[in-house]
């Protein structure tokens, strides 16, 4: 059993000072809308649902030493960065063709983003009865990740509409969880987005499924720079 992941993935640097990237980083709409600045035209404006079909999905990361924001991007159809001002740049904007092939039994190691949901009670109210919270310290993280991490289940969402992680299992060992700030947006009045960074292992145990997971992102705030797993074969 093998599927192949074909997808563009697009490395961008940029001057973290520079006023484009720098209102990126203030405002998760604003990021949003630099990501999506790529992909004009290819589906009518308006459409509530044209990120998930031009299967964009982006992660980003920056670094204050030396005031870079690297941000990547997957997407199912070649990107036209050129809204993009060159004296934003650090470097020229790199495009890689992706073509993987997902083969059961194969290891893969990985890092995504996540904006993980848990449910448990809510200590501020009287409230006996657990909600959905962002995840607030590395267990929870670890344990909504764990339970997506079944090779095969009965339907590919969660109760919350959610992606589920399936079609691998991921080594529990392995797992590296760094909690990081959250975004907000002004755009949204109370747009909160908790993330976490997790790295690990992991092996395919249904190739078919675990490509859904790769093209279509985990979890919620997908269009807001979390979801994207990032894979490489173990030891390259």
């Amino acid at each position: 059993m093998t599927a192949r992941l074909i997808a563009c993935h697009s490395i961008i640097a940029l001057d973290a000072r520079h006023p484009v990237a720098a209102k990126s980083l203030l405002d998760a709409q604003d990021m949003h809308r630099l990501v999506m600045s790529g992909f004009r035209g290819w589906v009518e404006e308006r459409q509530p649902d044209a990120r998930a079909q031009m299967g964009v999905l982006s992660t980003w990361n920056v670094d204050l030493k030396t005031n870079t924001l690297l941000l990547v991007v997957q997407s199912k159809i070649a990107p036209d960065w050129s809204l993009i001002p060159r004296n934003a740049l650090t470097t020229k904007i790199e495009t890689i063709s992706v073509d993987q092939a997902l083969g059961k039994g194969e290891q893969f190691t990985f890092r995504t983003v996540v904006n993980a949901l848990t449910a448990r009670r809510d200590q501020r109210t009287s409230e006996r009865r657990s909600r959905k919270l962002p995840a607030a310290r590395p267990d929870h993280v670890r344990e909504w990740l764990m339970k997506r991490s079944q090779p095969t289940l009965d339907g590919t969402t969660a109760e919350s509409g959610a992606a589920r992680f399936i079609g691998a299992e991921i080594d529990p060992q392995s797992l590296a969880i760094r909690m990081l700030p959250p975004v907000t947006s002004s755009h949204h009045a109370g747009l909160k987005i908790n993330r976490s960074e997790v790295r690990g292992s992991l092996v395919v145990a249904d190739p078919d499924a675990f490509h859904s997971t790769l093209i279509d992102g985990i979890g919620s705030a997908r269009a807001y720079g979390c979801g994207l797993v990032l894979v490489r074969p173990s030891g390259s």
